[in-house]
């Protein structure tokens, strides 16, 4: 099986992280995803989330011009299960532990009005 071509013209743009966050960037993202961090936390997010960025600049610095993208680590498509049913549910048994039924089917209060 081939491996897909690399969209023409396509070049990985490099752009280094020219700045590093600082503990009132992570608060300030902590806040609006309705987070609450101490100033010590939000230190330790700002550094770590420092360290990974450096890496993805790391990683982009790397020259992969001619190498063909890899779409799995295996070298042959993996195997599918057969889809089929493996075991027959007793309807009765958990209809019977439902709050309320009706014709075979669940019934729920409505949310919609």
């Amino acid at each position: 099986m081939s491996q897909p071509a690399p969209p023409t013209g396509f070049t990985a743009a490099h752009n280094p992280v020219d700045t590093q966050l600082e503990a009132a960037d992570v608060l300030k993202i902590a806040t609006l995803a309705q987070l609450q961090l101490s100033q010590e936390e939000a230190a330790r997010y700002a550094s770590s989330l420092n360290q990974v960025l450096s890496l993805m600049d790391t990683l982009s610095s790397v020259d992969t011009e001619g190498v063909t993208p890899l779409r799995s680590p295996f070298d042959h498509a993996q195997p599918l299960r057969e889809d089929r049913a493996t075991a027959e549910i007793d309807r009765s048994r958990f209809q019977a532990m439902a709050p309320a039924t009706q014709d075979g089917l669940y019934l729920v209060p409505r949310v919609i009005e």
